[in-house]
């Protein structure tokens, strides 16, 4: 019987009990940890609703070295090689793990050990993360735009999934039709969705995927293709901003490396790159 490496003894799934620890250490990194510890902050430590497992690799003294999520989705915070080199190798018997997210470091040292033959990923983006700590308030506010109702969840799951096809290659609707609807609508009950309907249309959707007292990260910023040039995003994502700095220090997205075109969108509100990220998947 093959026997455990050390570092393995030193990683176990994270408990209830083990809240208050876990959210201190991701709180000395909140840009970087916003989504894990939004996670925790929205489910607690053990819930259904993160399709995955905290885990922590804690040091010889019992102190956490690491925390990380396994499961459909791959995110860690590692401060020592033995953590990376056990997460990675956990979640290569997590077969349902479909990416991995993290600093472009931490990410490529977590991929030596994850796929140590030199295995390419199925695709890479290379993101920079960007942040607002500042109102911006050099434009008009739109009046129409607010959270979404549990009656749009049709319009709302659809456009989404469109977007995660087009990013991912894979259709949730498709593929987990019941699963994507109920998260979409959870979101939404949250009043985390934000929307501007125009003549029974979408013209902007953008995604409060995780909040903190420190960061409140978005996803899924979208513009109607027939309403782009026309100063919508801007105002809409202007006016998003300095609400959600009314409750969080900073709000974060990511955003390609090479779309200079997106990259000029966020900078004309303020945003500014904080770190780069990589994203693979698996």
């Amino acid at each position: 019987m093959q026997q455990p490496q050390p570092e393995q003894l030193n990683v176990s799934p994270l408990a209830e009990s083990h809240c208050a620890e876990a959210l201190a250490f991701l709180s000395e990194r909140p840009l970087d940890n916003v989504i894990m510890a939004g996670f925790i902050r929205d489910n607690g430590v053990v819930s259904a609703q993160h399709r995955g497992r905290f885990y922590g690799y804690r040091d010889a003294a019992g102190a956490l070295e690491g925390v990380a999520l396994i499961g459909h989705g791959m995110l860690f915070d590692a401060r020592s090689e033995a953590a990376t080199k056990s997460f990675a190798r956990l979640t290569r018997r997590s077969p349902e793990s479909r990416l991995l997210m993290g600093e472009s470091e931490q990410v490529s040292r977590f991929w030596h050990y994850y796929a140590p033959g030199g295995d390419a990923p199925r695709r890479l983006r290379e993101v920079f993360l960007l942040q607002l700590r500042r109102p911006f308030g050099g434009c008009e506010e739109i009046e129409g735009l607010r959270p979404a109702t549990p009656c749009e969840l049709n319009e709302v799951a659809t456009l989404q999934s469109e977007m995660i096809d087009e990013e991912t290659g894979s259709d949730p609707l498709s593929t987990d039709r019941e699963g994507f609807l109920c998260r979409c609508l959870r979101r939404i009950e949250q009043r985390r969705t934000w929307t501007w309907f125009e003549g029974g249309r979408i013209v902007y959707k953008a995604d409060v995927v995780a909040q903190t007292p420190e960061a409140v990260y978005v996803e899924g910023v979208y513009v109607n293709p027939r309403e782009r040039r026309k100063g919508y995003g801007r105002r809409c994502l202007a006016q998003m901003g300095r609400q959600l700095l009314g409750q969080a220090s900073a709000v974060c997205l990511f955003v390609d490396e090479g779309n200079r075109r997106a990259q000029d969108f966020y900078a004309s509100v303020g945003f500014a790159a904080a770190s780069r990220y990589r994203i693979i998947y698996f």
